[in-house]
């Protein structure tokens, strides 16, 4: 009798552990688990007080791809070009007559296009790249205090705000420096604080009064090209990060209505953006350094 109370008993346990079971499994299979384009990139993880971000793995594996090609290129290198090097002198060359056509000059293109061509390079690869299937598509599942939540692993690099930044200040630093050395410190400061302008008022008194009106005028003038400087830093990231960031949002809404078919002339689309924006970013880029240095008289 004993015996076969204990079975009942155990019998039980099993079953009421076999229900609880069942209970947190559908629990789990009941869960939702949310995914929706954000504005900020998402943490992947962290090297001491280094956030690693999935726009930030996207960017390394675009260098990673430029670097490797680069190596290809430099180690097949023949004076008679074949197959990928032809390829890539026919680009090279189109993109030489462009950038004359900016900077009026070959040699200052010479200066100038390595800086353009491989800021033009980054930006081409990372808005295609974020196009390819897997790039927000595959990562992992993170529960958080609003429920659990879907983290790509990858994710364009120009659909971040922080990239598109680190690039227009490159673009605009990298352009007042260059226009530092070109024309020399003095003459470059003097094109946003013109001091020279208002030193040549006393002297022009009495025999030339266009120059009392006209240069305090100057003066203010470069004061609102500093202003200016910051408007470029603000354009620059903002434009590229804008249309890169609605294509995404665009992509991800047509593939909620419609998973087939449906996104794909939409992808076509994206890919056109992304050559223009990269283009558009390379040329304002030789723009901004071929201004940068010419002299203010020119």
């Amino acid at each position: 009798m004993s015996q076969l109370v204990e079975q009942l008993d155990a019998h039980q346990v099993e079953s009421s552990l076999y229900s609880e079971s069942v209970e947190v499994s559908t629990e789990i299979q009941t869960e939702q688990v949310s995914h929706e384009v954000t504005l900020f990139a998402e943490p992947i993880f962290h090297l001491k007080n280094f956030t690693i971000t999935n726009s930030l793995l996207n960017a390394w594996v675009v260098v990673l791809i430029l670097c490797v090609v680069a190596w290809f290129l430099r180690k097949g290198l023949k004076k008679v070009p074949t197959g990928l090097q032809n390829f890539f002198e026919i680009i090279v060359n189109g993109a030489f007559n462009m950038a004359d056509s900016v900077t009026g000059s070959r040699v200052k293109t010479l200066k100038i296009f390595p800086i353009a061509f491989c800021i033009f390079l980054f930006v081409l690869l990372n808005n295609w790249l974020g196009l390819l299937p897997g790039i927000g598509s595959i990562g992992f599942i993170e529960h958080g205090a609003e429920g659990a939540f879907f983290v790509p692993l990858f994710r364009g690099a120009t659909a971040d705000l922080n990239t598109t930044l680190a690039l227009a200040l490159i673009s605009v630093i990298g352009s007042n420096l260059f226009g530092v050395m070109a024309v020399g410190f003095w003459k470059y400061f003097n094109k946003f604080v013109n001091i020279h302008s208002f030193m040549e008022i006393p002297k022009k008194i009495g025999k030339d009064l266009t120059i009392v009106i006209v240069n305090p005028i100057k003066f203010f003038v470069g004061i609102i090209e500093i202003v200016g400087e910051f408007a470029k830093v603000a354009s620059l990231s903002f434009r590229l990060f804008g249309n890169v960031f609605a294509g995404e949002v665009l992509l991800s809404a047509m593939a909620a209505i419609f998973a087939f078919i449906l996104p794909i002339p939409f992808m076509f689309l994206e890919v056109i953006v992304g050559v223009i924006q990269a283009v558009i970013f390379a040329m304002l880029t030789l723009v901004y350094f071929s201004i940068a240095s010419t002299e203010e008289e020119h």
